[in-house]
C-alpha cells in the first residue's frame, strides 16, 4: 500500500545567505550548513523541524560547474527573493507514488549529498508541479533519516497550507499517494497566485513561513 508524508519543505533562494536572513526573520532561527549537489550545481543549508522532517534552502552554488541539465526547484528561473517554493513527499515507493498521481510529478533519478543517496522525481524543464503546490516525490536509501542528525534547534512544524485554484485536483493527488500528513490543500483566494503556507512552533512561539 502507497504511503508517503512530509519530508521536507523547500526555501529556494539568489544565495544561501539571503535564504538564511529569509528563514531567520520568519521563524527567528538560522539553518545549519548542509553540503553540495554536485549534479545539479546547487549548495544548501538545513534546519530540523522533527525526526524525520526539516526546512531546506537551496541556491546556485557559485563554485560549481553548471549542470548539463535545467536545476531543480526552478533555480534556473528568475524569482528574485527568497520564498517558500515547494515541498517534497517522502514515499515507501517513489515509482510507483509517480505513476499512481494524476499530476505529472516528474521522472525518478538517483541523486547524492555527501554520504546520503536517494531517489527524486523531477521534471525535465526543472519546472514545479502544480506550481510548487504538489511535491517533488523522495525515497531514502539504506539510512536513518538525515533530520536525526541535525542540530535540535527547538523547531517542529506544526502544519502546511497549500493554496492553489485546483486545489481538488491536489488533493485528488494526495490520495493517489497515500499522503498521510500535515498538510492541507486549499482553494487559492481570487486574484491569489499559488503558494504555501508552514507554521512552525519554535523556542520563541509558533511562527508562520510563507505565502503570497
Amino acid at each position: 500500500m502507497l504511503r508517503s508524508h512530509i519530508d521536507h519543505l523547500v526555501v529556494t533562494a539568489p544565495t544561501l545567505e539571503q535564504g538564511a536572513a529569509y528563514v531567520e526573520n520568519a521563524v527567528g532561527i538560522v539553518p545549519q550548513v548542509g553540503g553540495e549537489h554536485p549534479r545539479m550545481g546547487t549548495h544548501n543549508l538545513v534546519l530540523r523541524l522533527g525526526a524525520d522532517v526539516y526546512l531546506e534552502v537551496i541556491a546556485v552554488n557559485p563554485k560549481a560547474l553548471p549542470p548539463d541539465r535545467p536545476r531543480w526547484f526552478e533555480l534556473d528561473g528568475s524569482h528574485p527573493t527568497p520564498r517558500l517554493a515547494t515541498w517534497v513527499a517522502r514515499s515507501n515507493s517513489i515509482h510507483d507514488a509517480c505513476t499512481a498521481s494524476p499530476v505529472p510529478l516528474g521522472h525518478v533519478e538517483a541523486m547524492t549529498r555527501g554520504q546520503l543517496e536517494w531517489s527524486i522525481t523531477l521534471s525535465e524543464d526543472g519546472k514545479l508541479p502544480l506550481q510548487g503546490i504538489a511535491p517533488a516525490l523522495i525515497q531514502w536509501r539504506g539510512q536513518a533519516h538525515p533530520a536525526a542528525a541535525m542540530p535540535d534547534m527547538g523547531c517542529a512544524l506544526i502544519r502546511v497550507d497549500a493554496f492553489h485554484p485546483e486545489a481538488g485536483l491536489g488533493n485528488r493527488m494526495l490520495e493517489s499517494i497515500g499522503f498521510d500528513g500535515v498538510l492541507r490543500m486549499l482553494p487559492a483566494p481570487a486574484g491569489s497566485a499559488p503558494h504555501l503556507v508552514a507554521y512552525i512552533q519554535t523556542p520563541s512561539g509558533p511562527r508562520q513561513l510563507g505565502g503570497t
